[in-house]
């Protein structure tokens, strides 16, 4: 009896927090890792996600990462695991004119996290930052060179890694960062006029209004189906060989926004124009080497970004064009691209 006892109390705990869950990227990985049997508690204000995108036998609580007294509740009761940080608001562009709003959202609520997790013991944190942390650099951007975001969104990232890393000295909270860029597919919101440039055409589209582009469309991203990386990053949490590294997630091909435009056209068939607005302050190439990743995570899969954006298109279409609103607390408005407005 006393060995039964002792085996139920240290069994290792296979509870998992993910912030964002109902999120785009959130989506994804809950199911990833529902499907691989964790239990799986999703944190989600609901600003950005929607709770029809968080999938059966995955429990969703609706509130915020700011609410300390909320996470210190969720922490305590359920003792997770791991921490998957997806909650943030990522636009970059935006991320200018709404600094306080960035730095609250994307770190203070990171730190609540963090406390939290060192708090209670949490084995790891796995945190989604950005090749927003690199700005103008070297192409392609490498785990290796010294980051220097260039916008309000990628230094919040930049010192939520730096967070993790010092945490870890002092603490011993085990931690994986992704670096992604450019990902889209499926649940991503196609309501958000500021960011997500693939949600943004596939909505113009479907509601018969000219594809819109900063500049001359000649920027160039590599644009990422989720699918094709998430399961890995699912992974990674449970893998010693990603403990404590900084991994760069994303495709090795790169189109232009121009590309991508034609693309889009070809593969919704829509009749539209392509408009170009006055180019707006943002970094006009980048693309990152995906080595790391590979070396310690196994190579993903690769979706064309023609299939890619069927399969997008296909769940865009079952869930219908969406409004676009004027984003409510824009806190400067000088240098504000018209179309933000």
């Amino acid at each position: 009896m006393a060995t039964n006892q002792a085996i139920v109390a240290y069994a290792p705990r296979m509870t998992v927090l993910v912030t964002g869950g109902a999120g785009f990227l959130g989506a994804h990985l809950v199911r990833a890792l529902r499907d691989q049997g964790r239990d799986v508690v999703v944190l989600d204000d609901l600003s950005g996600g929607v709770a029809a995108n968080v999938p059966d036998g995955v429990e969703l609580v609706r509130g915020s990462i700011l609410d300390e007294a909320l996470v210190a509740r969720l922490f305590r009761e359920r003792r997770f695991e791991v921490v998957f940080h997806l909650a943030a608001y990522a636009a970059e562009g935006l991320s200018h004119f709404v600094r306080r709003f960035n730095y609250t959202n994307n770190l203070v609520g990171s730190v609540t996290l963090i406390n939290e997790a060192i708090r209670n013991e949490v084995r790891r944190f796995v945190f989604t930052s950005s090749i927003a942390v690199y700005g103008t650099g070297e192409l392609p951007l490498r785990e290796t060179h010294v980051p220097r975001p260039e916008d309000p969104y990628g230094i919040a990232k930049l010192a939520v890694e730096q967070d993790l890393a010092a945490a870890f000295h002092q603490f011993g909270l085990e931690h994986t960062i992704f670096r992604p860029h450019n990902l889209y597919g499926p649940f991503q919101s196609m309501r958000d006029r500021y960011r997500n440039v693939v949600g943004i055409f596939l909505n113009q589209a479907m509601r018969g209004a000219p594809l819109t582009l900063f500049g001359d469309g000649s920027q160039t991203r590599a644009f990422t189906y989720a699918g094709d990386v998430v399961l890995k990053m699912a992974e990674s949490a449970w893998l010693d060989q990603a403990r404590n590294q900084t991994l760069n997630v994303g495709g090795d091909r790169t189109a232009s926004v121009s590309e991508l435009a034609r693309a889009v056209l070809k593969v919704t068939g829509a009749k539209v124009d392509v408009v170009h607005l006055p180019a707006r302050n943002e970094v006009v190439h980048a693309h990152s080497d995906h080595t790391r990743f590979r070396e310690v995570l196994g190579a993903p899969e690769e979706t064309s970004l023609e299939d890619g954006l069927a399969a997008s298109w296909a769940w865009a279409q079952a869930l219908g064009p969406s409004e676009t609103p004027v984003f409510p607390a824009i806190e400067l408005t000088k240098g504000l691209p018209p179309s933000w407005r």
